[in-house]
């Protein structure tokens, strides 16, 4: 009884995280994760190639050399000892945690559409957004200023202007339509 409580344990502790990998490695690597036993993830992108003879579908990684797994903090060092991973992605000193449901819906899109483009979103003075993520989530605000990995943001819905610096990430466009 006892090890079904370390299990459970192991398997509420684990994260996805995102890996940066050599280039073009994106497949290999996910097969060297699987080998060794980590849950792992390559989100691949079904896009039709045409040769001169003929058309195929082929599946591309759809984020370029990134891949996601799913560890513990004790196997971190058994996924960056892995034949073509470099090293976590890092946010704030940490390693990226990426939800579940993030991966869940990456899954669904992949598994419904084809020749998917992933494109970092652009933010833009004067744009409006909503936080997606921390103490302002859902609120929405205009975009004062935009730096490279963080964006002044004034809050007015609290009929006050409260500015804050937020992370790109943890925004997502506000305009209708």
């Amino acid at each position: 009884m006892r090890w079904r409580s370390c299990l459970k344990n192991d398997l509420v502790s684990r994260k996805w995280l995102a890996i940066y990998t050599r280039p073009r490695w994106e497949k290999k690597v996910d097969q060297l994760f699987k080998e060794k036993g980590l849950e792992s993830y390559c989100p691949l992108n079904k896009v039709r190639r045409k040769w001169s003879d003929r058309i195929k579908i082929v599946e591309e990684p759809l984020f370029k050399s990134y891949v996601f797994v799913k560890v513990n903090d004790a196997d971190r060092s058994n996924v960056r000892m892995t034949n073509g991973a470099i090293n976590f992605v890092y946010w704030n000193g940490k390693p990226a945690v990426i939800k579940e449901r993030e991966i869940t819906a990456i899954r669904r899109f992949l598994d419904e559409y084809e020749n998917v483009e992933a494109r970092a979103m652009d933010v833009k003075v004067d744009q409006r957004v909503r936080v997606t993520n921390g103490t302002f989530m859902d609120m929405e605000g205009k975009v004062l200023a935009v730096r490279h990995k963080t964006v002044k943001v004034a809050i007015d819905s609290l009929g006050y202007i409260l500015i804050a610096h937020i992370e790109r990430t943890k925004l997502t466009s506000a305009q209708p339509g």
